[in-house]
């Protein structure tokens, strides 16, 4: 189990406005250090750096994007220097920062920082990629109305932190897990012999829990928005028949009643076409499982002496 959190109050307090758990991005950080130790020590930085050298250091940005991760990275640093390092935070969650942007300061025990380095980093490009990525598809469909939504295409173990990416992209968060929502798919239609006896047994077993019917055909958008669909899922879709969707919703009179998403398969390319179509949701897997990661790297700026390092 990890150690209690050691964090200090303005990066727990950071985390909490972000809508994250403290222990939760401990636990999350303390695996990763462990994994990338090894069960063993980083053998380079304590054979070439001195025990009790310092050194200040600065995470930049070498490409232009919007940041997410900056808590998450100090945290990491944080814990792997027994809380000796000290950070001073250049930039915010959910910024647009250029190329060569400095976004945070860490100063501390220089081992510590090599050995964190990696990790850091790792959360802080990830976290910033897909945050980048939100925020085109965001741009792409701006003016429309409709909202760029995630979906659980997630790493495992990382979702709280990659959903809260998805936020500052500018995106919105889908069911957080299986729990939140209820979300009727072919397999499950298949499993209970339609849409309108799976949708009666889980109205029937969590009455107060949203459900939302996948349906890829318009007879199957009917009768999920018959019976009392508070969101229909159009999987792979062409615009055409989007539009078709969002007119039998108003001709059934549901319109104020059931809000419908669009998935499967989308494109940044066709995204505004299919947001002018007036559908409230646009679910990106891609957002998540395929961002290409913001690079950022980490320059010690200053480092003191100190007496050579033994055995």
């Amino acid at each position: 189990m990890p150690a209690p959190v050691r964090l200090p109050a303005d990066i727990v307090q950071r985390l909490v406005d972000a809508g994250l758990d403290a222990d939760h991005v401990h636990a999350v950080i303390h695996a990763a250090l462990q994994e990338d130790r090894g069960g063993g020590v980083d053998v380079t930085s304590v054979a070439v750096v001195p025990a009790d050298q310092r050194a200040v250091a600065d995470v930049v940005a070498r490409a232009a994007g919007v940041i997410a991760g900056l808590p998450i990275a100090a945290a990491t640093f944080v814990v792997a220097g027994d809380d000796q390092v000290e950070v001073e935070f250049l930039a915010a969650d959910g910024e647009q920062v250029p190329a060569g942007a400095r976004l945070l300061t860490v100063s501390g025990p220089a081992r510590s920082l090599l050995t964190a380095e990696r990790t850091a980093l790792n959360f802080l490009a990830h976290l910033s990629g897909i945050a980048t990525a939100t925020a085109r598809w965001v741009a792409e469909i701006a003016g429309t109305g409709a909202v760029i939504r995630d979906t659980r295409k997630t790493t495992p173990g990382l979702r709280m932190l990659e959903k809260y990416a998805v936020r500052c992209g500018g995106g919105e968060n889908h069911r957080m897990s299986l729990a939140d929502a209820a979300l009727i798919k072919d397999n499950h239609i298949m499993a209970a012999g339609g849409i309108s006896e799976a949708f009666a047994r889980v109205r029937a077993m969590f009455p107060e829990v949203p459900v939302e019917v996948e349906c890829d055909t318009l007879p199957q958008v009917a009768e999920a928005v018959r019976a009392g669909a508070q969101l229909v899922l159009l999987d792979n879709m062409p615009p055409a028949m989007v539009r078709q969707a969002v007119a039998m919703v108003r001709d059934l009179g549901a319109a104020g009643r059931c809000r419908l998403e669009v998935s499967g398969g989308l494109t940044l390319a066709q995204a505004r076409a299919v947001a002018e179509t007036g559908v409230q949701y646009l679910a990106v897997g891609s957002i998540t499982h395929s961002a290409p990661v913001l690079d950022v790297g980490l320059d010690f700026r200053a480092v003191g002496s100190g007496p050579p390092a033994v055995g």
